[in-house]
């Protein structure tokens, strides 16, 4: 696999070992080893030119400036050849001590620049290279040199982040550890991490990361700033319905059949492997998992499955564990088509309404509907894709578009959670069932579960100081304990606070839970805060009517009315208090009533707006009204100059329509006594 392995070098502890690396490598495989050094011989000679003006007079003679130069040059440049060849003849004896080919290459220049160069120019397999140089400090994370040949190389690249260990006898780490993603790239890597794992006698564990938690916080983020008609178009509580009852799962199914995938794949090999699937931001959650387990090797393709084929660079995932992964990170760009996608696309045919239908799927899903579709269709036995079996796919891993069938997925649910409140959860990959006595997960094929019912969630939270309902941001109903959400203001930058919380809200919506405990909550505060979770006794989360006054205040969605206008507030209310507010006429003057009744609120310490709180919240705007009414009314006599009306303005006093004598204040055909529509003047 690796007949060529080229090592730059530069006499650093991350180069030495990264000599050793190869060596290793060379062992295994029988390899020739190409060492290379760039010296920077024409920059000095620039920088020497640059300084010539700040030598001595009496070198500044010509004839001995032109010696000075040559000296200068002579001297640069064999030293430079001096040093390279130091740090080349220590690989070519330890290569002579392994009894491996070796080839020494010596290159002036800018450092990757050559490098890369030479990689491109050469039939190398394998680039092997320190995560850091001789100009590393105390907070270097990479060297520029390394970042720029692993990011552009077109070959696979190693990256050393190890340094020997004093006790490396007692460190046995006999894990590689794979990721996938389903992209030829992924199974590419797993072919290579296999090779690998029977020649170093490792174990080979798989992983593979979705992510429900992006359209939740992008919702969270969007609802407050979208105009009320661009939220009834958009329609958070069907598109989250959507997300939660088929997207989320369906991905979830997709990425598990990667793994089985995979599985397969090493099976044939005679390799077994272990499958972890887990939910988040992909490079966090396989960093967390490095972190947790301590593997022997990562590796990675270059590209994922939403990368452009043929692109040099890395995908966002590889680049960003790139530069915090701890263990030695391998970037491959091996392509491997399983064989049941490659029997698949060879014998299965597409109708041309069905081809016609997947080609309108947006460039970036196409692949994935592809795989997905494919699968199926082997499940099934068919060996024609149709409209149909499209349309089948969707109902398994994609969305419903059409009302008809948005509005019976949410009877459906609705009659499935009112039938049974009891939750079942995978222990294996952590997806609830939809039935409270599943006998095999529908995602990873599970068989063991973890029953969780209302009572014990609301137990648990009661000894946790009590519960408190919250509204997520499309109305949608949680409970969360005292200590859950203490937990959240544990964290004091807000924005984190805010996407913390709807982690935490999105994973109880996905489970099925009605109450957030501090044990669900505490794993993603955790990992937000990259610590573990202490709370002490002056950690307190704020009450309602605090968070609505102040400038943290997260304001989400109570209701609509049946024009489907919202009503957005960070504190709670009840029932009868919003359809009381829904009377006042919509638009400025139901936001102003709000603004002045959630202000009561806050003067009151009340954590929750009730249909008294509203009451008394409109009698004060209706006693300002009749104020300022009769202050205009006393203004008809106020002179020219004072601004007020000067008797020929029609009635109109400042700007504004007089009211006629025994007109009822604007905000009384909305008060406490009267239920009237505001009368059009």
């Amino acid at each position: 696999m690796y007949k060529k392995i080229y090592v730059p070098v530069d006499n650093s502890d991350y180069s030495n070992q990264a000599i050793e690396a190869a060596l290793s490598l060379g062992r295994k495989f029988d390899s020739k080893l190409v060492g290379s050094h760039v010296y920077a011989a024409t920059m000095h000679d620039y920088r020497f030119k640059q300084m010539e003006y700040t030598l001595p007079d009496e070198y500044l003679e010509e004839t001995e400036l032109e010696r000075q130069r040559k000296i200068h040059d002579s001297l640069i440049t064999m030293g430079l050849e001096l040093i390279s060849d130091s740090y080349l003849d220590h690989m070519k004896r330890r290569c002579d001590d392994e009894g491996l080919p070796f080839e020494p290459k010596m290159m002036d220049g800018k450092h990757h620049v050559e490098i890369l160069k030479d990689i491109a120019a050469s039939d190398y397999d394998l680039t092997v290279l320190g995560v850091m140089g001789i100009g590393r400090v105390r907070d270097s994370q990479i060297g520029s040199v390394c970042e720029r040949v692993a990011r552009e190389s077109s070959k696979d690249v190693l990256v050393i982040k190890r340094l020997p260990e004093e006790n490396a006898e007692a460190v046995k780490r006999d894990t590689i550890l794979v990721g996938i993603d389903g992209s030829p790239q992924s199974f590419g890597a797993l072919a290579t991490a296999i090779e690998l794992a029977k020649r170093y006698d490792k174990k080979i564990e798989t992983i593979s990361v979705y992510d429900p938690y992006l359209h939740y916080s992008v919702f969270n983020g969007v609802v407050n700033v979208l105009t009320e008609k661009a939220a009834k178009v958009f329609r958070f509580e069907e598109q989250n319905q959507l997300h939660e009852e088929i997207i989320d799962t369906g991905l979830a199914q997709i990425y598990q059949s990667h793994l089985d995938v995979a599985q397969q794949l090493a099976e044939r090999q005679g390799v077994e492997i272990t499958k972890t699937l887990l939910d988040g931001k992909a490079f966090q959650k396989i960093l967390d998992h490095v972190r947790k387990i301590d593997p022997f090797l990562l590796v990675m393709g270059r590209i994922g499955v939403h990368g452009e084929p043929g692109d040099p660079g890395l995908g966002s995932n590889s680049e960003n564990l790139l530069r915090k992964c701890p263990c030695d990170l391998l970037f491959t760009t091996r392509l491997e088509r399983p064989e049941l996608d490659v029997k698949a696309e060879e014998s299965i045919r597409w109708t041309p309404e069905a081809e016609d239908r997947i080609n309108r799927a947006p460039t970036l899903v196409q692949g994935i509907a592809r795989t997905a579709i494919y699968r199926l269709a082997v499940e099934k036995g068919h060996s024609v894709i149709t409209s149909d079996l499209i349309e089948e796919a969707m109902q398994r891993y994609m969305p419903m578009y059409t009302a008809t069938k948005t509005a019976k997925l949410a009877e459906a649910v609705a009659i499935e959670r009112a039938r049974n409140s009891d939750i079942s959860i995978c222990k294996s990959c952590g997806v609830a069932a939809a039935d409270s006595e599943p006998e095999q997960c529908g995602v990873c094929g599970g068989k063991t579960f973890d029953l969780v019912t209302e009572e014990m969630l609301e137990r648990i939270a009661q000894a946790e100081g009590g519960i408190t309902m919250e509204s997520a941001y499309d109305g949608r109903k949680l409970q969360w304990s005292q200590d859950a959400k203490r937990a959240l203001w544990v964290m004091k930058d807000a924005y984190k606070r805010r996407r913390t919380k709807a982690r935490v809200e999105k994973s109880a919506r996905i489970k099925h839970l009605p109450t957030i405990t501090l044990e669900f909550a505490r794993p993603i505060v955790e990992e937000e805060l990259g610590e573990p979770l202490v709370l002490t006794d002056d950690v307190t989360a704020p009450d309602a009517a605090t968070q609505a006054a102040g400038p943290d205040a997260e304001a989400t969605l109570i209701a609509r009315d049946e024009k489907n206008n919202p009503l957005f507030s960070a504190l709670s209310w009840s029932e009868d208090a919003v359809e009381r507010m829904f009377k006042v006429p919509s638009g400025f003057m139901r936001q102003r009533t709000q603004q002045r009744v959630e202000e009561l609120a806050h003067e009151e310490k009340a954590a929750k707006i009730d249909l008294d709180l509203v009451e008394r919240g409109i009698e004060v705007g209706r006693q300002a009204m009749e104020q300022m009414v009769q202050s205009y009314g006393e203004s008809k006599d106020a002179t020219p100059g004072d601004g007020a009306s000067d008797g020929n303005d029609g009635g109109k006093v400042q700007g504004r329509t007089e009211r006629k004598s025994g007109d009822e204040p604007y905000l009384n055909e909305v008060g406490p006594m009267s239920e009237r529509q505001p009368k059009r003047r």
